[in-house]
C-alpha cells in the first residue's frame, strides 16, 4: 500500500460560546484538516488547529511541506514520518514543527487501524470499552455563583459525573466561594476539577489551594506559566490537592516535568506531542514513573488512546471539534465515554460541515 495524495482543507469552527481565557477571547478553532489517500482506497484523517485561526496559513504551509516525503511511502511503515521528523531537526520539535506534523501522524494511525479493520485503540494495547470523562470548556470566570450552579446542574443532566471549572479571581476568597457553590450544586460524589489557566504564582496557588481543600477537588490545573516546572514541583509537593499540568508543553518539556515531578497528573496534548506516536512515548514514560495522565483536547482521537493506557484515568470531553464529525461521543450511565467499534479513529469528518466552516 502506498500514499498517493495529501489533501488539506482550512475551516473555522465557532465555539459553542466565546471563551474569555487569561490572555484572549477565543471565538473559533481554526483547523487544518488532513486526508492521506492510498492506492488501496483507505484514507486517513487528522487535524491541527490554532485559536481563532491565528497564523493558520503558516500552520497550513508546514503541513503541506511534508507532502514530498509522504508520497509513495508505505503508511504501514514509519519511513515517511521518520523522514519528516528528521527534516525538523533544524527547526526543533516545538511550536509549528510539532503541531504541523501532528495531523500527518494522526492520519497514518487512522490508515493503519483501518487496514486491519479495527479501532485505533487495538493498535496500542488491550483497550477498555469506556473511559471516565469530564465536561470541559464551561463554568468560566465570567459566571456568577448562581450561574455556575445552574450550568453545573445542566452538565450533570447530560450524563457527566465529572466537570471542570475556572479559577483566577483576584481575591482568592471569591474563587473559594465559586468552588463552594459548584460543590453544593453537584454534591460530594461528582468529580470536580479547577483550571487556573496559568494566572497564579507559587504563593497565591499555595494560599488558594489550602482554602479549597474542604471541597475535595480532583485537581488544580496549570496554576503557573507553563514553563515554570520548578514552581509547579514546589506546589505539587506541598498541596494535598493533586496538581495537573502539561497541556501547553512539548515532548522535551514533558521529560523535564517528569524529572522534577512537576505534576501529579500529566496532561499531554495530541498536537503538541506531534501526534499519537509522540504522545504514547510520553504517556509510557509517565506510566513508568507511576504518574497518571489525562489527555488534552482532541476528544474524538484522545478517547481511543486513553482507552489503551491503564493510567489514563479520565478523558477531557471538549466539544470544540464535534461539529466537524459525522459521529458523536456517547456516554454510558456512569458518565464514561464509550469507545466506538468502528475502524480507525471511529470518527470521520462530515463533508457538509467542512463546506459550512470552510475558511
Amino acid at each position: 500500500m502506498r500514499i498517493t495524495a495529501l489533501r488539506t482543507a482550512l475551516v473555522q469552527v465557532p465555539l459553542p460560546r466565546p471563551i474569555p481565557s487569561a490572555r484572549l477571547l477565543i471565538r473559533t478553532a481554526g483547523c487544518v484538516l488532513v486526508w492521506l489517500e492510498t492506492d488501496a482506497g483507505l484514507v486517513g484523517e487528522g487535524l491541527c488547529f490554532s485559536l481563532n485561526g491565528r497564523r493558520l496559513d503558516v500552520l497550513h504551509a508546514m503541513v503541506r511541506s511534508f507532502e514530498p516525503l509522504l508520497l509513495d511511502s508505505d503508511p504501514l511503515r514509519p519511513d515517511g514520518l521518520a523522514a519528516a521528523e528528521a527534516e525538523l531537526m533544524f527547526f526543533g520539535h516545538r511550536g509549528i514543527s510539532a503541531i504541523g506534523i501532528a495531523p500527518i501522524d494522526m492520519a497514518l494511525w487512522d490508515i493503519r487501524a483501518k487496514a486491519i479493520g479495527q479501532h485505533v485503540s487495538h493498535l496500542v494495547g488491550s483497550p477498555r470499552s469506556a473511559v471516565p470523562a469530564y465536561s470541559s470548556g464551561g463554568l468560566r470566570l465570567s459566571a456568577t455563583p448562581d450561574e455556575l450552579q445552574s450550568e453545573a446542574a445542566a452538565v450533570l443532566a447530560r450524563g457527566f459525573r465529572a466537570l471542570k471549572m475556572s479559577l483566577g479571581k483576584r481575591d482568592p476568597a471569591e474563587d473559594a466561594a465559586r468552588v463552594r457553590a459548584v460543590r453544593e450544586a453537584i454534591g460530594p460524589d461528582i468529580a470536580l476539577m479547577a483550571d487556573a489557566n496559568q494566572q497564579l504564582t507559587v504563593e497565591s496557588t499555595m494560599r488558594l489551594g489550602r482554602m479549597l481543600e474542604p471541597y475535595g477537588l480532583a485537581w488544580i490545573e496549570e496554576p503557573l506559566p507553563y514553563r515554570d516546572h520548578a514552581g509547579e514541583a514546589e506546589i505539587a509537593a506541598a498541596l494535598t490537592t493533586p496538581l495537573a499540568s502539561g497541556e501547553t508543553e512539548y515532548r522535551d518539556g514533558m521529560t523535564e516535568m517528569l524529572r522534577l515531578r512537576s505534576a501529579d497528573i500529566l496532561m499531554p496534548d495530541l498536537q503538541r506531542m506531534g501526534g499519537p506516536t509522540g504522545l504514547l512515548q510520553v504517556a509510557r514514560a509517565a506510566q513508568a514513573q507511576n504518574v497518571p495522565v489525562s489527555l488534552h483536547l482532541f476528544s474524538e482521537m484522545s478517547l481511543g488512546l486513553a482507552a489503551s493506557l491503564p493510567h489514563a484515568h479520565v478523558l477531557e470531553y471538549m466539544p470544540w471539534f464535534r461539529p466537524l464529525y459525522r459521529e458523536e461521543i456517547e456516554l454510558d450511565r456512569d458518565g464514561c465515554a464509550l469507545v466506538p467499534d468502528r475502524p480507525g479513529w471511529g470518527f470521520s469528518f462530515d463533508p457538509a460541515a467542512i463546506a459550512r466552516f470552510t475558511a
